[in-house]
């Protein structure tokens, strides 16, 4: 029997978990599905804002102090790529973006580890967050609360940047006709410019919220990476809308399997049995979720067209 306060803890640590996927997959998404481009670096640039975000709080002793400077300057280095590196590739086949990026990767990590080292960096939360409110008689951690409260307001803030701006419908363009929309007189390389740095700070906005719940690591951008790339495939490339979705299935599918696997194992295999197969499980369940939706909708649950 499954205990409801337990059940619950895990569901809002799914969303939670979720929120964040949805941070970093909604850079993502804009940046792959308007201007086509591959860009596994992304991870790097979330790793970045975790990293800077905890210096700049453990050298100031403000959380908040960290989050503005670690947002403008993300931003700052996504648009420095941008412009250096990846402008050179837009032209190029997705494998040549995939490589590039790929080495990217690998800068960053060891310039991770020449600036700060080989060890991880606690990122301390200020008395105000890190305390706990009583939500239906069970304690909740007020940060936890406060991720996916900025996850919904930038999820709120994409939809009408998207939908209902005259940027928003430059980018909803350009995706569609690049070719077009320049022989319209607009820059097309400024609205890629903006797109790749308002990813870049979403990524950063991921990171940072990250650092206090699993600390800042070299190359803690590869293992969620994996992750962001299937709530885009789930959601449908270029959605903003399936990339919520995606997250929210794939948070609550990835905590809940987690934590809740174990004893459903043990109901009809030895403990060993079950102890060894609940992780891997558990592991599989959002690759066999991610086939499923591939299976019988091969395009996503919400395709760009209709997100």
């Amino acid at each position: 029997m499954i205990d409801p306060i337990l059940l619950f803890e895990q569901l809002f640590n799914g969303v939670q978990y979720g929120i964040l996927l949805f941070l970093l997959a909604a850079g993502l998404t804009l940046v792959f599905g308007i201007m086509d481009m591959m860009n596994l670096a992304h991870g790097s640039l979330y790793m970045m804002g975790a990293y800077i975000a905890a210096t700049v709080t453990l050298a100031s002793e403000s959380f908040l102090l960290g989050i503005f400077v670690a947002l403008p300057a993300t931003l700052l280095i996504g648009v420095f790529l941008e412009v250096v590196v990846l402008r050179r590739l837009y032209d190029r086949g997705h494998l040549d973006q995939v490589l590039a990026t790929f080495g990217m990767i690998l800068f960053f990590n060891e310039l991770v580890r020449l600036i700060w080292g080989p060890a991880g960096i606690e990122v301390p939360l200020p008395n105000l967050l890190n305390q706990s409110v009583i939500v239906l008689g069970i304690p909740l951690p007020v940060y936890r609360i406060v991720v996916i409260g900025v996850g919904l307001l930038v999820a709120a803030f994409l939809y009408i940047l998207v939908v209902k701006t005259r940027t928003g419908m430059l980018i909803r363009a350009g995706a569609s006709n690049r070719e077009m929309i320049a022989a319209l007189g607009v820059n097309i390389q400024q609205v890629f410019t903006l797109v790749f740095g308002l990813g870049a700070a979403l990524a950063a906005l991921a990171g940072l919220m990250a650092g206090p719940i699993f600390a800042a690591t070299i190359g803690m951008g590869e293992n969620i990476l994996i992750q962001v790339l299937v709530v885009i495939v789930i959601g449908g490339i270029g959605s903003i809308r399936g990339a919520f979705v995606g997250a929210l299935m794939i948070g609550v599918i990835e905590i809940l399997g987690r934590s809740f696997l174990d004893d459903f194992f043990k109901l009809f295999l030895p403990v060993n049995a079950a102890e060894t197969a609940a992780p891997a499980v558990a592991s599989m369940l959002i690759y066999i979720l991610m086939a499923a939706v591939l299976f019988f909708r091969p395009q996503g649950l919400f395709p760009a067209r209709s997100g």
